[in-house]
């Protein structure tokens, strides 16, 4: 799909990950097309599966979800259909990944204390072997991939340098 994508394209979706709320009329102005062209462009890629959706990220930490934890669950085909519905229902399971290797999934989950982490673990054990990792920090927050090479990348003209 990338190779439909032009280079004005891979522009507009790299703005777009670094700050979905950035204004078309800003992001006219570093890709040097007019704001309805962006729009235009924006619609095509987001009815082409392109774009997804937009996110605002929080502070789990701050909204009382301190504790960031990875868990590994190995569970057998035959679970897997009880497994999910248990799953989608956990607030605190933030991401969920069908992984190769020992372990069958790979969570991602937050929750308010680690007591609270211990008695979903302690639930998730009913339909198989888990191996947690907690967070202690983070050194790469989330981010969107690079889609253009590092002197590719646009310049912000309203940045002093």
């Amino acid at each position: 799909m990338k190779n439909l994508l032009d280079r004005t394209d891979l522009e507009i979706l790299s703005i777009l990950q670094e700050n979905a709320r950035t204004p078309i009329k800003t992001i006219a102005a570093r890709v040097f097309i007019s704001p309805p062209t962006v729009a235009a462009r924006i619609d095509a890629m987001e009815k082409a599966g392109i774009i997804l959706g937009y996110h605002a990220k929080i502070s789990d930490s701050i909204l009382g979800h301190p504790v960031r934890a990875f868990i590994n669950l190995e569970v057998t085909p035959e679970r897997k259909a009880e497994l999910y519905p248990f799953l989608d229902a956990c607030p605190g399971v933030i991401e969920c990944s069908h992984v190769t290797g020992e372990y069958s999934l790979l969570m991602q989950t937050v929750f308010d204390s680690t007591d609270s982490l211990d008695k979903f673990i302690s639930r998730l054990q009913d339909f198989g072997r888990t191996k947690t990792q907690i967070v202690f920090s983070t050194v790469v927050e989330h981010r969107g991939f690079r889609l253009l090479e590092e002197e590719d990348t646009p310049k912000d003209t309203d940045k002093n340098e």
